[in-house]
């Protein structure tokens, strides 16, 4: 096996069986193939025994080359948070839900990592959003968006008022139940519920989808993924309110607080089997007809 991918981090769903079950089959696979192993503190205790290096998640990319996270999208947008940081690629493998992003089953799971470490794969680079929450000059979050950035009415579901600029122009003001700012990736996420397009990864674009807006010509939209995208809370909202990053972090803003999204100069990398298709995975996760 000509592999480039020397030492390989395992990265599992909290407190999942399944999840569990599949780890101790990639951990035994890869110990056969001579593969250096590090496994998340969450999942060491499902080993009954391992070579392997134990480590947290936020420190594994300092040794290893690849992270597989067996799970669903949620545990690998929460473990892509330092792999971006640290251009490590990522391959997922589906103990979830739908897996838009997790995309190997585990019953194909060790033929398709025998193509990849045969160097049988695809690369994609998909686009990742930085997120900084500022009140005033002051600078109270940072953090990295591979889906979605939403921003909403804290606690309740009660219409709030929000100020977008693109690119320091004042577009509109929405009054809404929220507002979601997706990437391609995020297209299939909440944005696709809120009535947004779906996106083909490659496409170089980032969506503002209002929320149940209260007035209906309030529609999406698509812009240029380099476009400097400004969220102002707005004064006159009565109550406080969430910006939530990919559902796994959030940040409380008050009236006069602004959410700034720009694309990070770091991409998520995702390692793919070649026969992966997004057009396959959009037919069987939405069960489109198939082809004839």
């Amino acid at each position: 096996m000509t592999n480039k991918f020397k030492s390989v981090g395992i990265i599992a769903k909290q407190d999942d069986k399944l999840a569990f079950e599949t780890v101790r089959s990639l951990h035994d696979f890869l110990q056969s193939n001579d593969i250096q192993i590090c496994i998340d503190e969450n999942a060491q205790h499902c080993l009954e025994s391992t070579t392997a290096s134990c480590v947290d998640v936020k420190e594994m990319y300092k040794n290893i080359d690849l992270a597989i996270v067996v799970g669903g999208d949620g545990t690998l947008l929460s473990a892509a948070q330092s792999m971006v940081n640290n251009d490590i690629p990522i391959i997922g493998i589906n103990r979830g839900r739908l897996g838009f992003l997790t995309n190997i089953l585990p019953e194909n799971m060790h033929q398709d990592l025998k193509q990849i470490f045969n160097g049988e794969f695809q690369e994609e680079a998909r686009t990742v959003m930085t997120a900084k929450h500022m009140r005033g000059e002051k600078q109270l979050a940072n953090c990295l968006a591979i889906n979605d950035v939403v921003v909403h009415a804290r606690y309740v579901v009660r219409m709030i008022e929000l100020e977008t600029r693109i690119d320091d122009e004042y577009l509109n003001t929405v009054r809404a139940d929220g507002l979601i700012v997706a990437t391609p990736t995020g297209s299939t996420a909440y944005a696709l519920s809120g009535g947004g397009p779906i996106v083909h990864p490659s496409v170089a674009t980032i969506l503002l989808v209002p929320i149940c807006p209260h007035t209906l010509s309030n529609r999406p939209i698509a812009v240029d993924e380099n476009s400097r995208i400004e969220i102002v809370y707005s004064n006159h909202n009565e109550l406080n309110g969430i910006a939530s990053i990919d559902g796994q972090m959030e940040t409380e803003v008050i009236p006069g607080d602004r959410i700034i999204m720009q694309r990070s100069s770091r991409p998520l990398t995702l390692i793919q089997p070649n026969s992966y298709s997004f057009f396959k995975v959009l037919r069987q996760k939405l069960n489109w007809s198939q082809q004839p």
